[in-house]
């Protein structure tokens, strides 16, 4: 649970924590601060120019000024990085009306700052990453303790904003403990500033390998705090190519990621043109898991879903049929009302709440079953549209080749080869990502991926049908209503592979709308009505699998950590009835990887979807001595 900072002032109007008993910034100005203190301390822009990317970490984003202001300098630099990352932590973040207000007091950000505001998540714990900037620039917050959240962070800082309520006031935030995490995530040449030159802080840093100078300090400050590991600078990855194999909602996501890294890749589709298989229905819910412990699954959820709505947003509504019309997930039986009302009253409103069951009758505009989980910001969305606005988004970068098949693929002298089925290349590059759904089963049979299809089947009402219903339902069926029809479902059968309506999974599906819905009184012929089948991709655990895919032949004594792996070879796989909510995310993750960033996701999310966990498991199974 994050308890969000409360607005307060201290008598000369100097923004004031009271938990912590002190300001945000200096009583002569936060801008002009953040600037000579974590810019000029830094040698930015100096250090940032002619360079791919800069990632800068920053331990309290507070007010949000040093990044506001580092976005603004960036702007105005016309020798900057192609992309700049900021990371930064916070336990007690503002909510969004509260950072609004406050940042009046700064009209020259306006433009920046607004951007800010209408990407601010709710205030849930973990990570939240913000795509910014025509996705030039990211922000990825860390809300939660710090100590517990940058051992979770995955890559380099070019420079760090050592920030924060004094020593005196929040230790725990200038610990050694601290310092040492800090410092690990530390380039070789990497450098700090600090408003803080404490003499246990300075002690500390220095036997953690830095190379510390003083100089004047902001306003009334006598001193500050500058330092400097003095290694050899790492050069960038530079822009490479890529080959991605399949069309939907996953592979667009990835040619989109990719292209805006500056990436030139080829997407091969088998149809004619994308989403034509299970991102190919006509609209889909986005919403997240809950879990009772908030388990692994609920986590890499969450930041998805936030993720894709914050990426819808920035698409727009005119390229994107979609409707934030908010989602119900209604209970099954007092038991579940139980758990989901429990879970609930962990996280702010403005991300779910519970409501009883005329609460939620209300909310849907018709009477439902039970109580229910309200997602205000839940949406239904067209995934066709949604596909069309990524690979338009990808720009000049990304090649279409519809309508080929990709029947092998092979290896050799540093390059990829997709070939069809008479053994010619289709097209080569340095990485190819399998974003083909069940269709790499067949791609690769010598791994173990785990992905078995799952028939889907969708039953199409006329609009009027559910004329009154305002929300999305969702529980033991779902029934989304737009402006053309209504769509309920959906069947989850396995090992069958007919394509065809059936009678008898329309009846189901109208049967789950009754439970949803028992006091609705329509009839239907279920023979005759419309639908659509899909098949949805779903791994053994339910998660997908998103990274390098390894060597085909193991060794029993490896693990994930030093598993060998196929170079250039990835997967963005098995994302089952939620690729709109998980495939965007989890292509900006493989994105990072791919090109050395820093990770989006908590490292143990980032081993929960490893794509090799799998192959892993039957190997060692397999070779028990």
């Amino acid at each position: 649970m994050i308890k969000p900072a409360r607005l307060a002032y201290a008598p000369d109007g100097t923004p004031y924590s009271a938990s912590f008993d002190d300001v945000y910034h200096s009583t002569e100005g936060g801008l002009d601060q953040a600037r000579y203190v974590f810019l000029g301390g830094n040698k930015l822009p100096e250090r940032w120019q002619q360079r791919e990317r800069f990632t800068i970490l920053e331990t309290g984003f507070g007010l949000g000024l040093s990044f506001l202001a580092t976005w603004q300098a960036w702007r105005n630099d016309p020798q900057r990085c192609a992309h700049l990352h900021f990371v930064s932590t916070e336990l007690n973040p503002f909510q969004r009306a509260d950072l609004i207000a406050l940042h009046q007091r700064w009209p020259e950000l306006n433009e920046l700052a607004s951007e800010l505001h209408a990407n601010w998540p709710p205030l849930t714990p973990g990570f939240h990453h913000l795509v910014l900037d025509q996705g030039r620039v990211s922000l990825t917050l860390l809300f939660g303790d710090a100590l517990r959240m940058l051992p979770e962070l995955s890559g380099q800082a070019d420079a760090i904003y050592l920030d924060g309520f004094a020593p005196q006031k929040n230790p725990a935030l200038w610990s050694q403990e601290l310092l040492s995490a800090i410092t690990k995530h530390a380039a070789p040449d990497a450098t700090l500033a600090s408003w803080c030159v404490a003499g246990e802080v300075k002690s500390m840093l220095r036997e953690l390998g830095w190379h510390l100078k003083k100089r004047p300090g902001f306003a009334h400050k006598w001193h500050m705090l500058c330092g400097a590991m003095n290694g050899t600078a790492v050069s960038s990855v530079t822009p490479q190519n890529a080959i991605v194999i399949g069309a939907g909602i996953a592979g667009c996501s990835a040619a989109e990621a990719l292209a805006r890294r500056g990436w030139q890749v080829t997407l091969l589709e088998r149809h004619a043109a994308a989403a034509q298989e299970a991102s190919g229905n006509p609209v889909g819910l986005l919403h997240p898991i809950l879990a009772k412990d908030d388990n692994l699954a609920a986590r890499f959820s969450r930041a998805a879903y936030l993720y894709s709505l914050r990426l819808l947003q920035s698409l727009g509504h005119e390229t994107v049929r979609w409707q934030a019309c908010g989602i119900l997930q209604v209970a099954e039986d007092t038991a579940q009302a139980a758990t989901y009302q429990a879970n609930c009253a962990t996280f702010p409103a403005d991300y779910v709440s519970w409501l009883d069951r005329e609460e939620a009758s209300t909310q849907a505009g018709l009477p439902v079953s039970a109580g229910a989980c309200w997602f205000p910001h839940g949406a239904h969305v067209n995934p066709k549209d949604f596909c069309q606005a990524l690979l338009n988004a990808a720009g000049p970068n990304l090649n279409i080749r519809y309508a080929t098949t990709v029947a092998s693929l092979h290896f050799e002298a540093g390059l990829w080869h997709a070939r069809d089925s008479f053994g010619h290349s289709i097209a080569t590059a340095e990485h190819i990502v399998l974003a083909n759904a069940n269709a790499a089963n067949e791609l690769l049979p010598e791994l173990v991926l785990s992905l078995r299809p799952i028939r889907g089947q969708l039953s199409y009402l006329p609009a009027a049908a559910l004329d009154d219903l305002r929300s999305a339902l969702c529980g033991v069926g779902y029934a989304i209503r737009d402006d053309e029809q209504c769509v309920i479902g959906a069947s989850f059968i396995e090992g069958s592979a007919d394509v065809s309506l059936r009678a008898d999974e329309h009846a189901d599906n109208m049967a789950r709308l009754a439970r949803l819905l028992p006091e609705l009184k329509i009839e239907f012929k279920t023979e005759n009505l419309p639908g659509r089948v899909s098949f949805r991709a779903v791994s053994h655990d339910r998660m997908p699998l998103v990274g390098t895919l390894p060597q085909a032949q193991l060794k029993v004594q490896h693990t994930l950590a030093n598993l060998p792996r196929q170079n250039g070879l990835h997967a963005l796989l098995g994302f089952g009835a939620r690729g709109l909510s998980w495939a965007p995310l989890a292509a900006e993750l493989l994105a990072a990887r791919l090109t050395g960033a820093t990770l989006p996701l908590e490292n143990a999310l980032v081993r929960s979807l490893d794509p090799a966990r799998f192959h892993l498991r039957w190997h060692r199974s397999h070779n028990r001595v």
